[in-house]
């Protein structure tokens, strides 16, 4: 019973179990993690789709999606550091480009940066590095560095609300 209400006070107090929506600003570049009080509990840097003006259409169009969304799964062996997949397409989304006769694409995830570039020289990887970290680069995903990247994957639960605002 002691055990049970120790586990129950820690997750309680715990940063993972406050998080309970994501905010994401593409305009400002901004990710935020909103805590139970509505509050910001952190803001992170990101980048967006090479092509970042505007909501995600169609497959292949480079864009970051926008409007309201779940991250409703974790992927620790990505690609690239870490990634928690966004629930896109939404059913508004799916309409959209069904009228519009397109596939709206999907795969649309919050990463951190290529696992290849682990593979660089120190320099070419410092390189790297910071050229990704100052330009939208993804095929429409929200990417931040590895360190805010754990940090968001810490404290971040499966199931949480995440809006992407233009």
């Amino acid at each position: 019973m002691k055990t049970l209400l120790l586990l129950t006070i820690l997750l309680t107090q715990s940063s993972f179990a406050k998080i309970i929506k994501i905010e994401v600003h593409k305009s400002a570049r901004r990710l935020e993690l909103i805590d139970h009080n509505q509050n910001v509990f952190k803001t992170y840097d990101i980048m967006l789709g090479k092509n970042p003006d505007g909501p995600k259409v169609q497959r292949g169009d480079n864009r970051t999606p926008e409007g309201k969304y779940k991250i409703d799964w974790r992927n620790p062996k990505s690609s690239y550091f870490l990634s928690l997949h966004v629930s896109y397409p939404n059913k508004e989304d799916r309409i959209n480009s069904q009228q519009l006769g397109v596939d709206p694409g999907d795969n649309i995830f919050i990463h951190g940066l290529p696992n290849k570039i682990q593979r660089l020289s120190s320099s070419e990887r410092f390189f790297a590095e910071s050229l990704l970290l100052n330009m939208d680069w993804t095929n429409g995903c929200i990417a931040v560095s590895n360190k805010d990247m754990q940090e968001i994957w810490d404290n971040t639960p499966t199931g949480v609300e995440l809006e992407i605002l233009p």
